[in-house]
């Protein structure tokens, strides 16, 4: 009696786990946004937020969405592909909105002028949705007809997951452009390392696709060599620190 009790017990316990993490999966990495849209909302100000960021984001999750047609994986991790692509939509089209209120320049820049010096800096978010929405179709018709092939599948895997363990990469070229990490919330880039290092031991243990783990790895050492740049640039400042820091982060867990 006892042991069928503990038996359920247990059984009740790691379904709540499996539970919390799978909802942390799939909500976790749009935490970070809450915050950084609220305060560019407040101050009508973008400039710490690279855009790019949101282009790596949808890259990254469409072609994921597109791999698991070609091989299965946890179903968690489907809604967070989901959910972050509606999240980033929903960054550009508060950032497009603010760039351009701010701009003094009057000339439009629309995505069917395909001029590609403007590239993803158009005027308006509807031409960012056709950019996403033309991406879409033309990834998902080629994989259509190349679903057969594990070469391809295997190929679209890895840079869905490549393509988002590079995601920190802008962040960290432009602190190192800048020769400072004004701007930067710091708290953010500990919750970026820590959402990484749990994002990649879920992988790990829920035997994922290898790709996913590979790039998680790499996600982490992109994170910790941010944090480097924070106590290197704090510690030997390379530039005055402005009056005004706009705390924004940029950054999937």
């Amino acid at each position: 009696m006892e042991d069928e009790l503990f038996q359920q017990l247990t059984y009740v316990l790691n379904q709540l786990v499996s539970w919390f993490a799978a909802g942390a999966m799939v909500f976790g990495g749009v935490v970070p946004y809450i915050p950084q849209y609220r305060d560019i909302r407040r101050t009508q100000n973008a400039e710490g937020f690279s855009s790019y960021v949101c282009l790596v984001l949808l890259v990254a999750n469409i072609l994921r969405i597109l791999f698991r047609f070609g091989r299965y994986f946890e179903t968690p991790l489907l809604w967070q592909s989901i959910i972050m692509i509606i999240t980033m939509l929903i960054m550009l089209n508060l950032c497009t909105s603010v760039r351009v209120a701010a701009e003094l320049s009057t000339k439009r820049r629309v995505f069917l002028d395909f001029d590609w010096s403007s590239f993803w800096l158009w005027s308006r978010f509807v031409d960012y949705l056709q950019c996403v929405l033309t991406f879409t179709a033309a990834a998902g018709y080629v994989t259509y007809l190349l679903l057969d092939s594990p070469l391809y599948v295997e190929t679209l895997g890895f840079l869905a997951v490549f393509t988002e363990a590079m995601l920190g990469t802008p962040q960290l070229y432009c602190n190192y452009q800048n020769k400072s990490t004004e701007g930067m919330s710091i708290k953010m880039v500990c919750m970026w390392t820590s959402g990484d290092t749990f994002k990649t031991a879920y992988f790990l243990l829920t035997q994922a696709p290898v790709q996913f783990w590979v790039c998680g790895l790499l996600q982490v050492f992109v994170d910790l060599a941010i944090l480097f740049q924070v106590y290197y640039y704090s510690r030997y400042p390379q530039k005055p620190v402005s009056h005004t820091a706009h705390t924004t982060s940029a950054k999937a867990l």
